[in-house]
């Protein structure tokens, strides 16, 4: 039986608060895209390094870094070893509240075009989260398999390339970069990235959630003139009422009364207002969360077409000084231009990895919220 969240205040996923989702930003941006009303209400001030360092040192970001930590780049040299089943535990150990909690709770709702736009979003931030892990799995594969045999190199290597090497160290580095040049880039190319498909997805996803959201909110504005319209009849019938009361007979009183309030408008259900608001509720979960998490594939997005281009480009400098056999001067020039590239790349994959990271944790919290929205539809 799998495990499913449990919405009480005991709850430990009650502490996802600690960074609520979305970000101020990022929230002030998805509610100016669902509604006007909020127009006049000034952004708050937003301060993108200090809402990242703050995200990092959350709780539930530290407790997705000890969940994937356990993952062993020296079985994921190249992208056809990453087996399908390696994919689908870590999924079941990270993604929360899991594909099976999901399924239990739509499994006896009703097909409604809400129902399958909740659906498809908890659809699409799986297969997004898939996506992410297997770039976490190519961040950990670059490290171990390019990065850190560079960085044992240069350990041995003299700093000054004025100074020259000896004819062991010249073979020494021939030879790494000789298994270099074998290393696949684990990140595919921007022109072939999965990711575009991906945001279209999410993209899709906000506009349909933007627009069944503005039909909510027009109903229940609707349901509230009709009501109040009803409730100034009603009055309006009384007085008339009693402006009469001298010479009509009192049970013609209520009569007029009960009889009025229908001719004034027609009848509008409480259980009908409290519907489209609870809509409402799961729709903003939906598309607040849908903006944030497209939002986060944005930035890992440019991170991964900015390591791809970097490490083309590192490979491409080895394989011209490879072509130039055992030369020591060949081999010390390699070595300066990699020397150089070496701590910004390394950076870059630290980057997309926090990020990556990040993108469990706002996943899980968006995915949360939602299915709480749900849960509180039918209490």
């Amino acid at each position: 039986m799998p495990y499913c969240l449990s919405f009480n205040q005991a709850s430990p996923e009650a502490s996802l608060g600690d960074d609520p989702l979305p970000h101020p930003s990022l929230e002030s941006g998805a509610a100016a895209s669902t509604s006007r009303n909020d127009a006049s209400i000034p952004s708050p001030t937003f301060n993108l390094s200090h809402e990242l360092a703050h995200a990092f040192q959350t709780p539930s970001y530290h407790d997705i870094r000890s969940r994937v930590h356990v993952i062993d780049p020296t079985q994921h040299h190249h992208k056809h070893h990453q087996t399908q089943p390696d994919i689908e535990l870590l999924l079941s150990q990270v993604l929360q509240p899991n594909k099976e909690c999901v399924q239990e709770a739509l499994r006896h709702a009703k097909q409604t075009t809400l129902t399958n736009l909740v659906s498809t979003y908890f659809q699409h931030s799986e297969n997004a989260t898939r996506l992410c892990l297997n770039l976490y799995q190519n961040v950990h594969s670059a490290r171990h398999y390019l990065y850190t045999p560079l960085l044992e190199l240069f350990n041995v290597f003299p700093g000054d390339s004025h100074v020259a090497i000896d004819e062991s160290l010249c073979n020494l580095a021939f030879d790494v970069f000789l298994k270099l040049d074998t290393f696949e880039n684990p990140f595919s190319s921007p022109e072939s990235y999965s990711f575009q498909e991906t945001q279209l997805c999410f993209s899709q996803l906000k506009h349909k959630l933007d627009s069944r959201l503005h039909k909510s909110r027009s109903r229940v504005r609707l349901l509230h003139h009709a009501t109040a319209g009803s409730a100034l009849c009603l009055v309006a019938a009384i007085v008339a009422v009693a402006a009469s009361a001298a010479v009509i007979a009192s049970h013609v009183i209520l009569t007029l009364v009960v009889v009025a309030g229908p001719l004034c408008s027609t009848y509008l259900s409480h259980s009908f207002k409290k519907k489209e608001l609870t809509n409402i509720s799961q729709l903003n979960a939906a598309a607040k969360g849908t903006f944030v998490l497209n939002k986060d594939l944005d930035t890992i997005d440019r991170l991964v077409s900015r390591l791809h281009t970097g490490i083309e480009y590192d490979k491409l400098f080895i394989r011209l000084g490879l072509e130039r056999g055992r030369d020591v001067h060949s081999i010390q020039e390699i070595a300066k231009q990699l020397r150089k590239s070496h701590l910004n790349l390394t950076h870059q994959l630290k980057d997309l990895e926090d990020h990556i990271c990040l993108w469990f944790t706002n996943v899980n919290k968006a995915r949360f919220l939602l299915l709480k929205e749900i849960h509180l539809s039918r209490t």
